[in-house]
């Protein structure tokens, strides 16, 4: 116990000697929103850093939000923030190393080798996000960011850091594929990382997605295509045995003592616009009922894989669902 209160004490005094050295500058979202680079540790690539995000409510609020987005991704969800914000939340969102904002030249999209690469980044957000005054942090991931969350909360966080809830939107605990490709195939080849990470393994992606999504096919968004591709790109051996080795991780089971609340579509198919075409949602709510003792499901409706840009009809709804869900739980 008293150890327990010794590295509580440091974490928030590390935080809070972090919070006075950044420098924020206005976010390329404009509407109040702001974002600072961090430095982290050189990896493998060379140097690294990570983009934070924020937005902070008119009041000042004891409770704060922290987002990790998906795979060929970043942070551009202004309305999601603007509810939490709405709602009194501080609003932080990440752009992990090597994608987005983080992006730096000559490094490889989207690399990552093992999964705990990230817990640094999380780690010094969290350090930021307690040294402005919140006790009181809800972690929020979709799709590979709701792995990424679910494993960190598992194996990597520090007990002193106020994290009281996760939600999860579409996250990505499983492959979407067959039993012998997953059982089998996927081990051999995520297994070639030890020979050389950078073999690439084609997706046979198509735009789809993208076209469900941005507003000048059929959906209601505006992002950076360089920075999520219109057509997700080849991912590599190393980062398959990132995602695998964390999935399987999971998949054993795991007791994360917070409150989850597991969102994900009601089914899976190739109609793009009114299901999720990326995962397997009967997988997705397998395993994140193994994630701990106490999981909230909620199935929705026609939504897409990313269930905050679904249509109107089907997110606006989800809001309501989820903010009623983190009343319930006193946050």
């Amino acid at each position: 116990m008293y150890f327990r209160f010794l590295l509580c004490a440091f974490l928030l005094m590390f935080s809070s000697l972090s919070a006075f050295s950044v420098n924020w500058d206005r976010d390329i979202l404009n509407d109040g929103y702001e974002s600072t680079y961090i430095n982290l540790n050189p990896d493998y690539s060379g140097d690294v850093r990570v983009s934070l995000v924020r937005k902070l409510c008119i009041h000042e609020s004891h409770k704060a939000v922290l987002y990790v987005h998906g795979y060929n991704d970043y942070f551009f969800q202004k309305e999601l923030g603007n509810r939490f914000i709405g709602n009194g939340y501080d609003f932080y969102a990440l752009d992990l190393r090597k994608y987005g904002r983080s992006y730096m030249q000559g490094q490889e999209l989207f690399e990552v080798r093992d999964l705990s690469e990230y817990f640094e980044e999380i780690k010094a957000a969290l350090g930021l996000i307690t040294g402005s005054g919140c006790d009181e942090i809800i972690l929020m991931g979709h799709s590979t960011g709701g792995l990424i969350l679910s494993y960190f909360m598992a194996k990597g966080m520090d007990a002193g850091y106020p994290v009281k809830a996760l939600l999860l939107n579409s996250p990505f605990l499983d492959m979407n594929l067959d039993t012998i490709t997953e059982d089998y195939l996927l081990p051999l080849v995520a297994g070639l990382s030890i020979l050389n990470n950078d073999i690439k393994i084609n997706q046979k992606a198509d735009d789809l997605y993208a076209r469900s999504l941005l507003k000048e096919y059929e959906g209601e968004w505006e992002y950076d295509t360089s920075w999520k591709l219109v057509v997700s790109p080849d991912v590599t051996v190393g980062w398959l045995h990132a995602i695998t080795g964390a999935q399987k991780f999971l998949h054993k089971g795991v007791d994360i003592r917070q409150p989850i609340l597991l969102m994900r579509s009601e089914r899976s198919s190739s109609d793009y616009l009114l299901s999720d075409m990326v995962l397997d949602v009967d997988e997705i709510s397998k395993y994140g009922k193994r994630l701990g003792q106490d999981v909230t499901e909620f199935v929705v409706k026609n939504g897409l894989h990313d269930l905050f840009l679904s249509s109107k009809p089907v997110r606006y709804p989800l809001y309501a669902a989820m903010f009623n869900w983190l009343q319930t739980k006193g946050l």
